[in-house]
């Protein structure tokens, strides 16, 4: 059977056209979800709400410096960063949404934007955490409330430290869209999986996939360099 007929006898192509649209709706889906909750996350990451702070006794140190903002934070990171992927899309599908009739390109998208949230999360505390404090400092002695401050200031400054990690992460979240098969959703693997149950050949359509993502992230890494350069012409 020649590449051809693989690929064209019967329009199999469409499946992975087809394949193709669904695994960037998710991606793009889900950054969006995860680059929200990321944001959210690490503003919680490095509050400073304190309701214990009142309490001055040695012996409840601990306590008064307690961070419930914060530990939630930490907690919901840890167990994203922890557990699989994998695991979390199939409790999303099975469990969270197993009594509702939802778009599979919706459960999916919710998930890996969950676990993308929590990537991102670190990557944006980092980032923030990384700046001279004495440019928050500066804004606060002039008046700047702590919104504005982070607004105007640091979050600017912030978004081009963490850029390559940002772009990184998304390349990572494109790939990894492609287990969303164990849902029976038709991404790009799918496809190939049906191409393979009708010509029994497996190399040919496994190898168009790895060339399509192939081309995705290094396009995708070409423009995020370009707007990459032209914020640091704009320092």
């Amino acid at each position: 059977m020649t590449i051809s007929e693989i690929f064209l006898g019967k329009q199999r192509y469409m499946y992975l056209v087809k394949g193709l649209w669904f695994s960037l709706g998710v991606t793009a889906l889900s950054a969006v979800i995860g680059l929200m909750i990321g944001i959210f996350v690490s503003l919680l990451r490095i509050s400073n709400f304190q309701p214990f702070s009142f309490i001055s006794n040695p012996r409840l140190k601990k306590l008064s410096a307690f961070n419930p903002l914060s530990f939630i934070a930490k907690a919901y990171v840890m167990i994203i960063r922890g557990t699989p992927a994998l695991v979390q899309l199939l409790l999303m599908y099975y469990v969270v949404f197993g009594s509702m009739a939802a778009p599979k390109i919706i459960i999916a998208g919710i998930a890996f934007g969950i676990n993308s949230g929590a990537y991102i999360a670190e990557i944006i505390r980092a980032g923030i955490q990384g700046l001279d404090k004495g440019q928050a400092e500066a804004a606060r002695s002039l008046g700047m409330s702590y919104g504005m401050t982070m607004y105007h200031i640091i979050i600017p400054q912030a978004v081009k430290t963490i850029l390559p990690a940002l772009v990184s992460e998304f390349i990572v979240l494109l790939k990894e869209t492609s287990i969303v098969g164990w849902i029976g959703a038709a991404d790009l693997m799918r496809g190939a999986d049906n191409i393979r149950a009708q010509t029994f050949r497996a190399f040919e359509p496994l190898f168009a996939v790895a060339l399509i993502y192939l081309l995705l992230t290094s396009v995708f890494t070409y423009f995020m360099g370009i707007v990459e350069r032209k914020m640091k012409v704009s320092d």
